[in-house]
């Protein structure tokens, strides 16, 4: 729980550039998401810093850079319920801003900036901290979500400098509970089925198999 002081500073931080745009004026979170960036930057440091204190530096960038990354940040943005309070232009609102990752990291580093401007560093490192604690464990655990198909991409790229390609299988239910199953090709191999309610998680299930099987496949070979 978050007091503000200045209700302006925290509307400023819930208000898209969208906004702004359509409204004609210049206000909106984006100076504060930029100072926001760099206070979450630093507190996160500090934490794996002090809790890893076996981790080398280069270890440490790598944790950070997926704790602080906007998949987790824009889960993060929703738990706080942030998709709700944000403030959009209409056609933004329309287009279905307030389910995109990236306006709700933003908004998230906005409102940190817009905490640390109000009531100070004390305040917004234990803000940052009980936010990004328990998402350094799961990152730790590997238990924080990733986007399989986005890893899957990069890697086939970089190995094969092909796409994967994904068919769907079969799809049962009716309309309000739909189930679906799906397979990737990569390089001509095939991989699953995965499995969801809707295309989207059957095809990260997809490449969830693909991914973790290639990369297993790739570490044995360079052990050899």
């Amino acid at each position: 729980m978050i007091k503000f002081k200045s209700l302006g500073l925290l509307n400023l931080a819930l208000t898209h550039r969208s906004v702004s745009n359509e409204a004609g004026h210049k206000f909106n979170n984006e100076r504060l998401e930029f100072l926001g960036d760099a206070i979450l930057g630093a507190v996160t440091a500090a934490l794996l810093y002090e809790k890893l204190t076996d981790r080398n530096e280069g270890e440490l960038a790598k944790i950070k850079s997926v704790v602080v990354s906007e998949d987790i940040l824009s889960g993060v943005a929703r738990e706080l319920q942030i998709d709700t309070l944000l403030l959009l232009g209409r056609g933004e609102d329309l287009s279905g801003g307030r389910t995109k990752k990236a306006i709700l990291a933003d908004a998230l580093e906005a409102l940190i900036g817009a905490l640390y401007l109000d009531s100070g560093y004390k305040a917004v490192h234990t803000f940052v901290s009980r936010l990004m604690l328990p998402e350094i464990n799961r990152v730790l655990d590997n238990r924080h979500y990733q986007d399989y198909k986005s890893l899957l991409q990069e890697f086939t790229q970089r190995l094969h400098k092909t796409y994967p390609v994904y068919h769907l299988l079969k799809r049962s239910g009716p309309e309000h509970d739909r189930f679906f199953w799906m397979e990737v090709s990569v390089n001509g191999q095939v991989f699953g089925p995965g499995t969801g309610r809707n295309k989207k998680s059957a095809e990260q299930e997809a490449a969830k198999i693909a991914y973790e099987y290639l990369v297993n496949r790739q570490m044995h070979h360079e052990t050899l």
